[in-house]
């Protein structure tokens, strides 16, 4: 058994609600301490703090203190990630982040300068790409089953979530809407699968300038809607493939997690790229699909703060590095540049090949480092 100062030791900022989902992980994974919490509410840091048995809460200056934390990880809204990460970096520590990286290509380089500098790194979400089900598709395409992979098809739509979010204003603010909130899912997914993005096209529209709270304490409460609702895009990749998606908060018709890669032999439907788990269903032009049951992790979020503090102790890269993420903001701000002036927008960064996962694998595995 690991002693306590084998262990990586992580701390969170950001306390809110999505906390829960990686606390409960991050707690349980053999080679993680959890030793601190943070919030610009030190109530609500200390109550979480409480809730999952974590020694300290405090301050982001008292966490970014302690020596005995190498990975933060950094769970505030969209608007401060970069202000957050470069604190932490500048503090000599490794960041796992929510998604997006960044809200413009600006302060990502910035960050991505900043951590090269430091000798840190910075790793971004969605690790529900390291999940069984996407590592389960990718395998499926790697290993040939539908030959050569030559276009995409990824959908995300429905009413919006005002209907059900107690808060749902920051969702519909700068740097949110259903590209910037639920892209990093799917366009992360196609990169995976295709290589970096050299180009896209997109149009945008806004069904509605106001929405209204539809539950919780706040309900029938209106706010300005800040940015598009809906967008239609359209990605070449360097590879030669192309893929097409849709992002959507004006849908009365509920249609999430669909995402397609239709090869020289074949189609693979893979599962919900905003989960960890799914089949991969194989369509190969006989009568009946193959559904490949996925295998490997099923944990969910907090798996990406696992896989990164192994690559720290094994001086590899880590799996859902922050180029993959800056390329994907890229790709995203492309779309919304093109949106508005009606052209294709070249993508200028890139991103190298990243190794699959071995179906074995375990975030939770004890691993024990001099």
């Amino acid at each position: 058994m690991a002693t306590d100062s084998q262990l990586t030791g992580v701390g969170i900022v950001g306390a809110g609600t999505i906390s829960d989902q990686y606390l409960e992980n991050l707690t349980a994974f053999a080679g993680l301490k959890v030793r601190f919490i943070a919030d610009l509410d030190t109530q609500r840091a200390a109550s979480q703090a409480e809730k999952w048995n974590v020694e300290r809460s405090g301050t982001y200056e008292e966490l970014l203190a302690r020596e005995d934390i190498e990975i933060v990880v950094n769970l505030t809204i969209p608007a401060v990630h970069v202000e957050v990460a470069l604190q932490a970096v500048n503090a000599g520590k490794h960041v796992w982040g929510e998604k997006p990286y960044a809200l413009d290509r600006e302060s990502g380089r910035q960050l991505v300068e900043a951590a090269k500098a430091r000798g840190v790194r910075v790793a971004v979400a969605p690790d529900t790409v390291l999940g069984a089900g996407i590592q389960t598709g990718l395998r499926q395409v790697a290993q040939g089953a539908i030959g050569t992979p030559l276009t995409g098809l990824a959908i995300f739509q429905g009413p919006g979530p005002e209907s059900w979010h107690h808060s749902p204003e920051f969702l519909f603010a700068h740097g949110a809407g259903p590209l910037f909130d639920l892209g990093p899912y799917y366009l992360t997914t196609l990169v995976r699968v295709f290589g970096p993005v050299a180009k896209v096209a997109a149009t945008a529209s806004q069904a509605k300038s106001e929405r209204i709270i539809g539950s919780g304490p706040r309900a029938g409460t209106v706010f300005p809607v800040e940015v598009p609702t809906h967008i239609s895009a359209l990605l070449s990749f360097e590879s030669g493939a192309s893929a097409q998606c849709i992002f959507s908060f004006d849908s009365k018709l509920k249609r999430a997690g669909f995402i397609e890669i239709t090869g020289s032999e074949g189609t693979a439907q893979f599962s919900d790229p905003n989960e960890f788990v799914g089949d991969t269903i194989l369509h190969s032009g006989a009568e009946e699909p193959i559904t490949v049951p996925s295998e490997g992790s099923e944990y969910g979020r907090g798996t990406g703060v696992a896989e990164l503090a192994q690559a720290i102790r094994e001086n590899r890269k880590e799996r859902v590095p922050g180029e993959l993420a800056f390329h994907v903001l890229d790709v995203m701000v492309s779309l919304a540049e093109s949106a508005e002036s009606g052209s294709f927008v070249d993508v200028d960064s890139t991103v190298e090949p990243i190794e699959l996962l071995d179906a074995t694998w375990d975030p939770s595995a004890p691993r024990i480092y001099a």
